[in-house]
């Protein structure tokens, strides 16, 4: 069961597509987060999802917003996925531990073996303020999102 609204986010650590460590404290007090799990890079829906984030980049990561999405993939296939797609924003490998973040979550699919489609809105504070989780075939709405952000 993901974690619900109002709670504090799990703190975690993971590389991204670059190799570079990410925590999720390091922008508390800074900046609004938008964590989104996602399946599996090279997928249908994935790439659909991360292509239409790709093209409101802008809405999601600016001075007051940093959007990191997060998949089991390891960093070596999520460089090449963002090279392939032009993503120019972290992707997240919670490769190893596998899962361990995603479970902190409470959104990965232990029979599959990979995230479902979890996303949370995570303030400044590092308090969760909204989040909506999909099965693994079904893409989420970007339009959710930005109302979302526009109440914090």
């Amino acid at each position: 069961m993901a974690i619900e609204v109002g709670t504090q986010a799990p703190d975690f650590e993971l590389k991204d597509n670059h190799g570079r460590t990410v925590k999720l404290s390091d922008f508390r007090g800074a900046k609004n987060v938008v964590l989104l799990f996602y399946p599996f890079a090279f997928t249908g829906v994935c790439t659909g999802e991360l292509c239409a984030l790709r093209d409101e980049l802008p809405t999601f990561e600016n001075d007051d917003t940093q959007l990191l999405a997060v998949s089991n993939d390891s960093i070596h296939t999520l460089r090449v996925f963002a090279e392939q797609e032009g993503l120019e924003y972290p992707l997240l490998s919670d490769f190893w531990p596998h899962g361990e973040t995603s479970r902190a979550y409470g959104v990965f699919d232990e029979e599959k073996g990979c995230a479902v489609r979890g996303t949370f809105i995570i303030d400044k504070e590092g308090v969760v303020r909204w989040t909506v989780v999909n099965g693994l075939p079904d893409a989420r709405d970007l339009n959710d999102y930005i109302k979302a952000l526009g109440t914090l």
